[in-house]
């Protein structure tokens, strides 16, 4: 199943889950795998990239807890003018309520 087919099938099957300026679509999966949504109506691409860079960041340090499934974050155009650090919340809040999250693990340094 190739990127795009894995996208509406997660679109169509998706548990959806929504903050503010955020929605994640979750479908539960062996394999791992985030994608990103962010359309036009965000603004002009530097906005867009921009966006999903912050994204992409805010999820990468919690990769490690999350469950296996196939992830869709969709970016609002709200979330472009939203801080780093509330973004970063966001994305956790929506993770935790998904129920997708993993307790941390104390252990690792």
């Amino acid at each position: 199943m190739g990127p795009n087919r894995q996208f509406s099938y997660v679109y169509r099957r998706g548990k959806r889950v929504s903050t503010r300026d955020l929605t994640l679509l979750y479908v539960k999966n062996r394999q791992k795998r985030v994608g990103f949504s962010v359309s036009k109506k965000v603004g002009v691409a530097v906005v867009r990239n921009r966006t999903k860079r912050r994204l992409r960041e805010c999820v990468r340090p919690l990769l490690e807890r999350m469950n296996g499934g196939l992830y869709v974050f969709v970016a609002r155009p709200s979330a472009a003018e939203q801080s780093f650090a509330q973004l970063n919340r966001q994305v956790g809040q929506l993770l935790t309520r998904a129920g997708t999250l993993a307790a941390p693990d104390h252990n690792t340094p």
